[in-house]
């Protein structure tokens, strides 16, 4: 006999209650979670509908007072039922409740009041209004709002409510008296808060080149033919992915079907959304992490109701509930914001690959520099390689000069921007052309190297970069391996040795003091605060309102400027030298977009690689765009190394305000998954990266395997010893499939 866990009302404020029922025999196969069934409900039985979000072989309640499901509901493509399913493949492969997974599948966690707009029109025919109009006129001292009033809507069908009392200055009290009066009549109707950008629709049709044409037709041929599959489009940077996305989504679209277009960050949704909304004008719509409640809340409602055909935005955007959902875009498939760093920590290509089975849609991926895991799939068949290998308009990729720090150092130069790069920038400002500077600062009190010599102290088990901590000593934060910190460099003696600490605002003023009549804007999490910041900075730039851009990250990805003819990568080695195994990849991509963004008007580009180490593999192939040889180099290192995609990774964290009690916990822990798979590798238990943040102690396990079945097994296993555990029930367990951050 099997039991049902089934959700009543799925209204956002109602997630937590679930009541259970028989599942009779005869219904087995058909019952399945997300599954929409009727159940008798109440004393009085009556008939309802409701998802099922659970099941098990072991009643929770006593069985002779659970009630059998009545039936199945044949046919249900219902989009809650589509969600619900895929909340129960975010708990089987990520590690959750049920309930936070369908938390997370349905974003919107609380109802928001609907915005009304209020409308007034004649409750009469307009002879007869006119009739009123002249007895209230026959009153010398009638009110002159109601004239106003009478005659404007004599003229026109229907008034908003605030132009009347604002514009024609009509008080309250006179409507309401000509509302009792039965003269008028006033109407609440619901409207939206809309996000839409005042951007003109141009429906002028772009002409694609002949590799563009070529991927749209074959995506297109598949769709047509009713083939489902994933593709992942590797294109150069400047090849021209969106305007293939566009065309895709515009044949899905006169279909009838919707579009989810997955963007990584916040920091692209100008440009990008600018471009959606030109094409394809209120049809789409857009989410991110800036906008209210409430307009958040009407966006979901709008495509619920089909009035809009296209979503734009990051992660959660995979959610919208559209009922025909015929495309998923992610672009920059690469990016690490599409892995969720909240519980339950879901990836979005794998999330995104699943709603399209269960939707019968189609997926594109695209990146200049896809992740390892997308590549090695399409290596294997799993899913389509298309290839762009020129840029759109012909233009030739921007030529890269990489610059060795260690030599700058030799001949006396200490400053952040070495002297190439100063006689590149003055170069450009006479020319009026701009200039993109990025420094990336995470990490900031990361890797320890020698700047005589470049070598970078790793530790001696994992090939990672120790950290430097407060305390001066070195960490690997994979196997906790700990060593005093180094005075001189082991490699040439060097003492100049020590951790990378500049960032953004001491560039900004370096470049000022440099070139004090460059207009300068910098972009980061300082400047970008405000609810427009990123739009505003970049609409500068875009604009020509400034000469030079310094950012981070978020200024390297996906930005499309024709005037910017030098990029400089003020620090390689802060993303080459991280604790972590994903290190190398970072830099190439990171290097690769940033490289990409110069040249891509009608005037050449050329970048500027600073770094330490000259010769290393990813700064290499990035400064000659050369994915394949990266691929191949990189590939061999996690294979050598058991990483993913060659294994997979299971991280496990404990914590706890007692420091002792994480520790038994996770010692606990540790032994159980020896003794459910004595073959597997373990590491660990050891303190996490930040052992204890806001007085919590926390501890990490990390378990390899090849396959990612048998590391579901042991989170399994692991909820279920939780479940009847009775001891240090005040810790927290918590897991991370393939982490991309060290925890």
């Amino acid at each position: 006999m099997k039991y049902a866990d089934i959700i009543i009302d799925i209204s956002h404020e109602r997630l937590d209650k679930t009541f259970e029922y028989i599942v009779p025999t005869e219904l087995e196969s058909q019952v399945a979670e997300g599954v929409q069934v009727v159940i008798p409900f109440g004393q009085g039985n009556r008939a309802i509908t409701g998802y099922v979000v659970g099941l098990h072989d072991q009643p929770g309640f006593d069985v002779t007072k659970l009630k059998p499901i009545a039936r199945v509901v044949k046919d249900s493509i219902a989009i809650e039922s589509q969600l619900i399913s895929l909340a129960a493949f975010l708990k089987r492969n990520y590690g959750s409740t049920m309930n936070q997974a369908l938390k997370t599948v349905i974003p919107i966690k609380k109802k928001q009041n609907e915005k009304l707009k209020k409308l007034i029109s004649l409750a009469m025919p307009v002879e007869e209004a006119r009739v009123e109009l002249n007895e209230l006129m026959t009153n010398k001292r009638h009110a002159v709002g109601k004239e106003r009033l009478l005659k404007e809507l004599m003229d026109v069908d229907v008034l908003e409510w605030d132009l009347v009392t604002k514009k024609l200055e009509v008080p309250t009290a006179n409507i309401r008296d000509l509302e009792k009066k039965g003269i008028i009549k006033i109407e609440s109707v619901r409207t939206y808060r809309n996000p839409h950008m005042n951007v003109e629709q141009n429906k002028k049709h772009i002409t694609l080149n002949d590799e563009q044409e070529a991927a749209a037709e074959t995506i297109k041929a598949d769709i047509d033919t009713g083939r489902r599959k994933t593709y992942l489009i590797h294109g150069v940077t400047g090849s021209g992915k969106t305007e293939v996305y566009m065309d895709v989504m515009e044949h899905v679209i006169e279909m009838g079907q919707q579009v989810i277009v997955l963007i990584p960050e916040i920091a692209l949704t100008y440009q990008t959304v600018m471009r959606f909304y030109t094409r394809f004008g209120d049809k789409v719509s857009i989410l991110n992490s800036r906008m209210s409640p409430g307009e958040r809340f009407d966006q979901f409602e709008r495509a619920k109701n089909g009035e809009i055909s296209i979503m734009v935005g990051p992660r959660s955007a995979l959610f919208t509930p559209f009922a025909n959902l015929g495309l998923v875009i992610i672009d920059e498939e690469h990016e690490t914001s599409y892995k969720s760093e909240v519980i339950p920590r879901y990836h979005a290509r794998e999330t995104a690959v699943y709603r399209a089975s269960l939707a019968g849609a189609t997926v594109i991926l695209g990146s200049a520099t896809p992740s390892l895991e997308a590549y090695s799939r399409a290596q294997a068949g799993e899913y389509h390689l298309i290839t762009l290998h020129n840029r759109a308009m012909g233009q030739d990729m921007a030529q890269c000069e990489i610059v060795d720090l260690r030599a700058e150092l030799k001949s006396g130069n200490r400053s952040m921007l070495s002297r190439r790069l100063q006689e590149l920038m003055a170069d450009r400002l006479q020319k009026k052309q701009q200039i993109m500077l990025f420094l990336n600062r995470r990490g900031l009190m990361g890797f320890v190297s020698c700047r005589a010599c470049g070598h970078v102290l790793k530790c001696p088990h994992c090939d990672v970069a120790l950290h430097l901590h407060k305390n001066g000593m070195m960490k690997c934060h994979y196997c906790g391996f700990t060593t005093p910190a180094a005075k001189t460099c082991p490699s040439c003696g060097s003492k100049y040795i020590g951790s990378f600490k500049a960032g953004t605002q001491r560039l900004e003023e370096i470049v000022k003091e440099l070139f004090p009549a460059a207009r300068v804007l910098r972009m980061d999490a300082d400047t970008t605060s405000g609810k427009n910041g990123h739009e505003e900075i970049l609409s500068k730039f875009a604009a020509h309102e400034a000469d030079v851009l310094i950012g981070t990250q978020m200024i390297v990805k996906g930005h499309d400027f024709a005037n910017v003819t030098l990029v400089g990568i003020i620090a390689a080695d802060i993303s080459l030298n991280e604790s972590d195994y994903h290190s190398g990849e970072r830099t190439f991509q990171l290097l690769t977009q940033a490289v990409g963004r110069a040249g891509r008007g009608t005037e050449p580009g050329i970048a500027v690689i600073q770094t330490y180490q000259p010769e290393n593999y990813a700064v290499v192939t990035s400064a000659s765009q050369d994915y394949g040889t990266f691929y191949e180099q990189e590939f061999a290192y996690r294979r050598l190394l058991g990483y993913p995609p060659c294994s997979h990774i299971l991280g496990i964290q404990v914590s706890c305000e007692k420091q002792k009690d994480a520790v038994a916990q996770a010692d606990i822990l540790a032994e159980l998954i020896r003794k459910t798979d004595d073959n597997i590798i373990i590491m660990g238990p050891e303190d996490a990266y930040i052992g204890k943040l806001k007085d919590v102690y926390r501890r990490v396990i990390y378990i390899k395997a090849n396959e990612y079945d048998r590391l579901v097994n042991i989170k399994d296993k692991i909820d279920s010893f939780l479940l009847t555990q009775k001891q240090y029930r005040n810790t927290t367990t918590w897991f991370d499939f393939d982490p991309i951050n060290t925890l």
